[in-house]
């Protein structure tokens, strides 16, 4: 059973808060690039992260607001950080490091919100049947190519509003040899 698989880049989700903050009072956001998951996109807005020990320039936002901010790195970044990002699923920030976000209007120092985010695949509930399993399961990906590798640990996330695609971070796509597109095998287990 094959599935598209897509590599994602250092990225940041801001609450409503947070945007008028470094952005500007009543600052809505500006789409530059629709996502493959329906209603999100891509920003034209950029933002600093400045940790301990260094800073990630000009990292793009993603939309809409979200009701918590949240930063999404590599492992690699967040040592460029200095902090200790943990890998979690999207939205568990809780015992979470945090940074100063720089905006062209203002700062905000985040006390949480800085993560790794875990692989996982994105599918509406037809494909979950097709697949056979079902929001949570976690399963195995096996890429192909001569740099061929089997991703463990895999957590599903069906939804009736997702689009099929599994998500990396760029480090693990690259390590993989893999590109945004190519097919991989979705293998069940337990």
């Amino acid at each position: 059973m094959k599935l598209p698989i897509a590599l994602s880049n250092r990225h940041l989700h801001l609450s409503q808060e947070h945007i008028e903050i470094l952005f500007g009072s009543g600052y809505e956001l500006t789409p530059s690039k629709d996502l493959s998951q329906p209603g999100q996109y891509a920003c034209e807005e950029k933002v600093d992260i400045v940790g301990p020990k260094g800073t990630l320039k000009g990292v793009r936002v993603l939309g809409p607001a979200r009701k918590q901010t949240q930063v999404e790195v590599s492992l690699a970044d967040a040592r460029a950080l200095g902090v200790k990002a943990p890998v979690r699923d999207s939205g568990d920030i809780d015992n979470s490091p945090g940074a100063k976000l720089v905006g062209p209007a203002g700062e905000v120092e985040l006390e949480k919100g800085i993560i790794v985010a875990s692989r996982h695949i994105h599918m509406n509930m037809e494909d979950a049947e097709k697949f056979g399993v079902k929001d949570m399961d976690i399963v195995d990906v096996e890429t192909g190519g001569e740099r061929a590798v089997v991703f463990k640990n895999v957590l599903v996330r069906a939804n009736p509003s997702y689009a099929l695609e599994m998500h990396v971070d760029l480090e693990e796509g690259n390590a993989a040899g893999v590109a945004n597109g190519d097919l991989v095998e979705l293998i069940k287990i337990g």
